[in-house]
């Protein structure tokens, strides 16, 4: 598998509706397609793709996006987060997502809303506040209020095996209180 067939299912064959929603069948498509490519993901096995920047977006995608896809439910879905925020870090860092469109460099830049740390919700603010992405700067500051008020996404803390707080049990029964 090459990385332009990241790419060409994320931004091409599938609807961009389709990105956020809880879908099992279309979880199971990508079980069926990709399985083996996250697999080599979190080995770090794709590393060549990391010199063009739509490789280390397709190699970005298939650790934060498609884990939570292939591991729905579980504590799992968020097992690579770190090493997706790394990769993306240094992507940064090395200007790849200047060659981005704004809808890829959203989900370049996913890594750093998805975190629970402030400090990288503080550097996320500042990505998510560049021209064309003004819908998931909106969507960031929504996840900062949360990191911000409670250092971590309380919808995690079942699946992660963590004890909630009364404050955070009471704000999981609000409306939009989960991503």
């Amino acid at each position: 598998m090459e990385s332009s067939d990241i790419i060409t299912f994320w931004f091409e064959e599938i609807a961009p509706r389709q990105w956020f929603v809880k879908d099992s069948d279309f979880d199971e498509q990508i079980r069926q397609r990709f399985s083996d490519v996250h697999q080599a993901a979190t080995r770090c096995e794709l590393s060549p793709w990391r010199e063009t920047p739509e490789g280390r977006l397709a190699e970005v995608i298939i650790l934060d996006q498609f884990s939570r896809n292939l591991y729905r439910d579980t504590a799992q879905a968020f097992a690579s987060d770190s090493l997706a925020l790394a990769l993306a870090q240094e992507a940064v860092s090395n200007g790849h997502d200047k060659a981005l469109t704004p809808h890829q460099k959203a989900f370049l830049y996913m890594p750093w809303m998805h975190s629970e740390s402030a400090v990288i919700h503080h550097e996320a603010v500042a990505l998510f506040s560049q021209p064309g992405l003004e819908d998931n700067y909106q969507f960031e500051l929504r996840h900062k209020a949360i990191i911000d008020r409670f250092g971590r996404y309380p919808h995690r803390n079942a699946l992660l095996g963590r004890q909630s707080t009364p404050e955070e049990l009471e704000f999981l029964q609000q409306p939009g209180s989960s991503f």
